[in-house]
């Protein structure tokens, strides 16, 4: 059994009007991409840890860069969240995250915002 994660078909349907136009040079398979790029996020890992099932690593970051430059994920999340019902809720993802206890002091130290 793979422990990978797949978007659905129903998912890419949703997504897809959210998607920049290619140009020129047809995208590497958007879903096999995004999959991988959730994957990544989701685990914490490193760009160079994706499976290969993902395609090449460079290629997960570099769709990864290009679409959080363009906005293209924070426009999906604000369109699909406008898409809901007035008084419902949308949960897009249930991912914690936790800062460390002394990440906060980190800008106290040698030459930072408060130094």
């Amino acid at each position: 059994m793979s422990h990978l994660y797949w978007l659905t078909e129903a998912q890419m349907v949703r997504l897809q009007p959210y998607f920049p136009k290619a140009r020129g040079r047809a995208r590497v398979d958007d879903r096999r991409v995004l999959s991988g790029v959730i994957f990544i996020n989701r685990n914490g890992l490193r760009w160079c840890d994706a499976p290969a099932a993902y395609g090449h690593p460079k290629t997960l970051h570099n769709r990864w860069k290009r679409w959080s430059d363009m906005g293209v994920f924070t426009n999906t999340m604000a369109g699909i969240a406008s898409e809901a019902p007035d008084n419902s809720t949308i949960s897009i993802d249930a991912t914690d995250l936790k800062a460390h206890r002394t990440a906060s002091s980190l800008r106290l130290k040698k030459g930072g915002l408060l130094a």
